[in-house]
């Protein structure tokens, strides 16, 4: 069975033109808590997602309702995966639908034959720090981005 045929991702499915707002705002509330941290909002609130629905591939999954509860965004770099952003609705966050998306996107890098799944972070996100840590990824660089680091990770397949 798939990732997606597992009882967490249930309903997952590719984003659409129509989608874009949706995940706009779904990433808008992933994200509000980091706000105060860094002083400004990060990047992937910031984000042109009628664009990335074009360009990249958006998994969106749906809660029981209907409703969006989570998003993963994915770009195939030729070398290697790049987990653009995985974004879970707060009131769902903690429930292991992170890391199934996440496991979902070291998957999508294998059956491209792509060895290493790359993602970043910022340095005030410590618990994604942590999380991304204990799922085996290791940081490559910092560099700075409007008066904060952004951590570059990767894990090798």
């Amino acid at each position: 069975m798939t990732a997606a045929g597992t009882g967490v991702l249930a309903g997952l499915r590719e984003a659409a033109a129509e989608d874009a707002a949706a995940v706009r705002d779904l990433v808008r509330a992933a994200y509000a808590r980091y706000v105060p941290r860094m002083g400004r909002e990060p990047a992937t609130m910031l984000a042109d997602y009628a664009e990335a629905v074009r360009r990249h591939r958006l998994r969106l999954l749906p809660d029981a309702d209907g409703r969006l509860a989570a998003v993963l965004e994915t770009v195939d770099r030729g070398d290697h995966l790049y987990v653009e952003n995985i974004a879970v609705r707060p009131d769902l966050q903690g429930r292991g639908i992170g890391a199934a998306l996440l496991a979902l996107a070291e998957a999508e890098a294998r059956g491209l034959g792509r060895p290493e799944t790359r993602l970043c972070t910022n340095e005030t996100m410590v618990e994604n720090l942590a999380w991304y840590a204990r799922a085996g990824y290791r940081e490559v660089r910092r560099w700075p981005y409007r008066g904060t680091d952004v951590v570059d990770l990767a894990k090798r397949l």
